[in-house]
């Protein structure tokens, strides 16, 4: 797998250092100082002095010594993955999840709070209640913890941390989110849109290539999507890539808030496909599209009754998948990218469908398709990508090397 290259320019210390550090981190079996010289490209003396540095500070550590060829045996250096940990807390319009991290990515502790009031004071002081939980339940030391991540529906003004007016949250109006939980926790806090969280979660598992790039396309209460390109995630000059409920994708479809017809909003969510069960009689009744809870439920028991083969839900799963494809296609034409991945909550209900359909109607659709098959995945993380990408954010920024770090500041 590619990895980042390395500088040996004068003043590059803090760059190298994340870039030695990744490399470590995103190899199987730990690496050797002449192999990192190799994969990094910078000189035997820098990686000497750096790895020096980590295994002072407890980041990584030997383990063990191999044979390979003539010579000294080498030394493999592998991540000390309970020598940092990070919080990754999800806002989901219908609940709150909170994960604790170790520096491999692995979940150590996880909580989960069903929300009925959306009031912004009693949520922010229930994330910082969850954040406190899971590292207690951990008994990790809380000086180890690098911050905390909170991934939530956009809009963002990500300058002073606040959340501005997301459509499934009402009465959010400028929440100064960041700044009422850092002060509740006491740890630094990052703000994230819950799509690009997830995105970078996903690149942070290491399953994909570190120079390659994909479009996540983001299945909650809302759908959204986000891009990771050359391994970084995208945000945008307002940091709020990825706002895509507008796009028509059913132009004979309900109309929209917008004012349009068929928008991903009103077509392609959970809520939109229960909505259009119910006009296709596939239920008794109507459930209050307020009632977030209820409207989940149903779904669940729609997507069941899918996987059971009941004819109807079937169909009515298939019709979101072509729905969907639209909006994939959409966004693989402008953003030319190597391959797709869905997650989310609701990607476990809907996965064996989409996974099913979405690969030839997207490629039907394909403005490249005499060229390529773009490949359309499932995330490894699971149901919890958000508040595990809100994790990965934290560490992303402590580990993960950028040319943005480079830049001479006056």
């Amino acid at each position: 797998m590619p990895m980042r290259r390395g500088t040996n320019l004068p003043r590059m210390g803090d760059f190298n250092q994340s870039v030695i550090l990744e490399a470590i981190r995103r190899s199987v079996d730990g690496l050797s100082r002449i192999e990192l010289v190799e994969a990094t490209g910078l000189s035997a003396q820098t990686v000497t002095n750096i790895t020096r540095r980590l295994l002072d500070d407890r980041l990584i550590a030997e383990a063990g010594r191999t044979i390979n060829g003539p010579g000294k045996p080498r030394i493999t250096l592998r991540l000390v993955p309970e020598s940092r940990f990070a919080v990754g807390v999800h806002l989901d319009p219908a609940v709150i999840t909170a994960v604790l991290l170790d520096m491999s990515g692995a979940v150590r502790r996880r909580r989960s709070v069903r929300t009925s009031d959306m009031d912004p004071g009693r949520i922010a002081e229930t994330m910082a209640g969850a954040v406190d939980a899971v590292i207690a339940d951990s008994a990790v030391d809380r000086r180890l913890v690098s911050g905390v991540g909170i991934a939530v529906p956009g809009p963002l003004d990500a300058e002073r941390g606040t959340v501005i007016d997301p459509p499934k949250l009402q009465g959010w109006h400028r929440v100064p989110l960041r700044a009422v939980v850092a002060e509740a926790s006491g740890l630094e806090v990052m703000l994230e849109k819950d799509t690009v969280a997830a995105a970078v979660g996903e690149q942070w598992t290491g399953r994909w290539a570190a120079d390659g790039s994909f479009v996540f396309v983001y299945l909650g209460t809302g759908i959204g999507a986000a891009l990771v390109r050359d391994g970084d995630a995208i945000r945008g000059s307002s940091r709020n890539f990825g706002e895509i409920g507008h796009i028509v994708v059913d132009p004979g479809g309900p109309e929209c808030a917008c004012g349009l017809r068929g928008c991903v909003d009103v077509v392609c969510t959970p809520q939109a496909i229960v909505e259009r069960a119910e006009r296709d009689g596939l239920f008794p009744d109507a459930v209050d599209p307020g009632d977030l809870g209820a409207v989940e439920e149903r779904f669940t028991r729609l997507c069941d009754r899918a996987s059971e083969g009941e004819p109807g839900p079937v169909a009515a799963l298939e019709v979101a998948a072509a729905h969907l494809a639209v909006l994939i296609s959409v966004l693989t034409d402008v953003l030319d990218v190597d391959r797709v991945v869905l997650g989310g909550p609701y990607w476990v209900a809907l996965c064996d469908v989409y996974l099913r359909l979405l690969p030839e109607m997207v490629h039907h659709r394909s403005a490249t398709r005499a060229l390529r098959s773009i490949p359309i995945d499932g995330t490894v993380v699971g149901a919890d990508v958000g508040a595990v990408g809100a994790a990965c954010v934290v560490l992303d920024a402590v580990l993960t090397p950028r040319a943005s770090d480079l830049y001479l500041s006056d």
